[in-house]
C-alpha cells in the first residue's frame, strides 16, 4: 500500500508545555523536512539540531529533527519528528509551515491506521494504541498492552487458521466427491466447530471486563433521601462535588464523576432520593434515579442505620447485578431492627468504613489480579459482535451438518464465521470498518 499525500500533525495535547511533537509521515517527509529547514534531516534515529523557518527566511523555532526511514517507523513509511518548544502559537507556527512545504493535515488517527494499512500493526493493535491512550487504571493499561504486544490477535488467528483447515475440508468433500475426501464421521466434525465455539465463549467472557475497563464500572448510588448519598459520593471523589442538605430532595438530577477506586476504574452516579414526588422536577430526578438503578453495573444501596429497615429502604427497586447495603450514619447507632450480616457500617461523617466499601467494590468488580489471569484479554464491543456472529454461523453449521443433504449450506456458515473472526484483526476489507475506528483516534496518532 502506498499513499501518495505526505501528512503532518502535532501530537501532543494542546495547551502550554516544555516541548511539543509534530509528525509528518509519507512519501515526501523528508524534502518537506528540508524545505522547511533549509537542512536536510540527520542520520536516521538520531536527533539532530534544526532551524525551522517561514517563507521569508524568519525564524519559527529551533527545534529537535529525527529521521525513521522506511519502513523502520511507526506508520512504515518515512518519517519526521520534530521536537519544539512547547506554546501554542510556535507549535501552530511550525506545522503551518511544513503544510506549505508540502505535506497535507492528518486526519485522526491516521498515522495509526497508515501503520495498520502497512502491516505493522493488526487492526486489534491499533484499537490498543487508543485503550493504552485512555486507560484510567492500571488494569486498563494492562489490557492495553497485553492487546498492543498482539495477544488478542494471536488468539483470533489461531481461531481463523483451525477454521481455515475446517471449510476446506468440508468444500473439498463437496467439490470433489470423486476424489473420495473423507468427510469425517458427523461426531468427529461436531467436535471440531464445538471445540471453536468453546475458543469464542471464552473470549466473549471478557467483554464485560472489556467494557468496565474502558468506560468504568457503572456505579449508581441510591436510596431514600437523607440517607447520605451525596456525601459518600464526596467522599469517594474526596471532593465536595455534590451538595448536601439536610433538605430532603436537595439533589434533582443525576450527577456522574469518573475515579478510579482500589484500580477499578467507577463511572459513580448519584440520584435523587427515591421517594413520592414534591413537584415536577423532583419527579423527574427520581425517574431519572430509577432508570440508573436499573442499568448499574454496581448498585450501592445507601441506607441510614438509625431507621429500621421498614423506613430507611426505598421500595420496589428491582434486582441488581451486583449491589453493596451501606448502613450510613452508623457513628449515631445501628437500629436493632437490622439483620443484614453482608451490609457495611459506614460514616459519612467520619470516614469509618470507607476503606471496606473500597475492598467490596474491588471484589465484586471481578477484576482482581487473581481474576484477571497471566495472559488475558478484553474484547471491545465491535470484538464481541464479530464473535457473537462468528458463534451463530458456526451454531448454524453444526445443525446443518447434521443433515449430509445440506452440507452446502453449512460451508456457507462456516465462511460467514471465518470472515467475521477476520473482521477483528483486520483480515476482511471493509473501509466502512477502519474509518468507524480510526475516527475515534486524536489528531497526531
Amino acid at each position: 500500500m502506498t499513499d501518495p499525500d505526505t501528512i503532518a500533525a502535532i501530537a501532543t495535547a494542546g495547551g502550554t508545555g516544555a516541548v511539543a511533537l509534530i509528525r509528518v509521515s509519507g512519501p515526501a517527509a523528508i524534502d518537506v523536512a528540508t524545505r522547511a529547514c533549509l537542512q536536510a534531516p540527520g542520520p536516521a534515529r538520531r536527533a539532530s539540531l534544526r532551524t525551522i523557518r517561514d517563507s521569508a527566511g524568519r525564524v519559527l523555532d529551533q527545534v529537535l529533527l529525527t529521521l525513521f526511514v522506511a519502513p523502520a517507523s511507526y506508520t512504515g513509511e518515512n518519517t519526521i519528528e520534530i521536537t519544539t518548544h512547547g506554546g501554542r502559537l510556535v507549535t501552530r507556527r511550525v506545522l503551518e509551515r511544513l503544510l506549505e512545504c508540502g505535506a497535507r493535515h492528518a486526519r485522526p488517527g491516521e498515522f495509526t491506521e497508515r501503520a495498520f494499512l502497512h502491516g505493522k500493526l493488526d487492526l486489534t493493535q491499533a484499537e490498543a494504541v487508543m485503550d493504552l491512550i485512555s486507560a484510567q487504571s492500571d488494569l486498563a493499561l494492562r489490557a492495553a498492552h497485553e492487546q498492543l504486544d498482539g495477544r488478542l490477535g494471536q488468539l483470533t488467528e489461531s481461531l481463523r487458521t483451525d477454521l481455515i483447515g475446517l471449510v476446506a475440508h468440508v468444500e473439498a468433500w463437496i467439490d470433489f466427491p470423486e476424489e473420495d475426501i473423507d468427510p469425517e464421521t458427523g461426531s468427529a466434525l461436531d467436535f471440531r466447530i464445538a471445540s471453536l465455539q468453546d475458543r469464542i465463549a471464552s473470549l466473549l467472557a471478557t467483554a464485560d471486563q472489556g467494557r468496565i475497563l474502558r468506560e468504568g464500572l457503572r456505579t449508581v448510588l441510591c436510596g431514600l433521601p437523607n440517607a447520605g448519598k451525596s456525601s459518600l459520593l464526596n467522599r469517594l471523589l474526596g471532593t465536595a462535588r455534590a451538595i448536601v442538605s439536610d433538605t430532603a430532595g436537595t439533589t434533582r438530577d443525576t450527577i456522574e464523576e469518573m475515579l478510579v477506586v482500589d484500580g477499578v476504574p467507577l463511572r459513580l452516579i448519584d440520584t435523587a432520593g427515591l421517594r413520592l414526588a414534591g413537584d415536577d422536577i423532583e419527579e423527574e430526578g427520581i425517574r431519572r434515579a430509577h432508570l440508573e438503578a436499573t442499568r448499574a453495573d454496581l448498585r450501592i444501596l445507601v441506607a441510614d442505620a438509625s431507621l429500621p429497615p421498614s423506613a430507611a429502604l426505598p421500595p420496589d427497586l428491582p434486582a441488581a447485578p451486583r449491589e453493596i447495603l451501606v448502613l450510613n450514619k452508623s457513628d449515631l447507632g445501628i437500629h436493632p431492627a437490622w439483620d443484614a450480616p453482608d451490609a457495611l457500617p459506614l460514616s459519612c461523617h467520619t470516614a469509618t468504613g470507607i476503606d471496606a466499601l473500597r475492598r467490596k467494590i474491588r471484589e465484586l468488580a471481578d477484576l482482581g489480579e487473581a481474576d484477571w489471569g497471566e495472559h488475558s484479554v478484553a474484547v471491545n464491543a465491535r470484538h464481541r459482535d464479530c464473535l457473537q456472529t462468528a458463534a451463530a454461523a458456526l451454531t448454524r453449521a453444526r445443525e446443518l451438518l447434521a443433515a449430509a443433504a445440506a452440507a452446502e449450506m453449512a460451508a456457507l456458515d462456516l465462511r460467514e464465521a471465518l470472515d467475521a473472526l477476520g473482521e477483528i484483526a483486520g483480515k476482511v476489507d471493509s473501509e466502512e470498518i477502519l474509518g468507524e475506528i480510526f475516527s475515534r483516534f486524536c489528531i497526531g496518532k
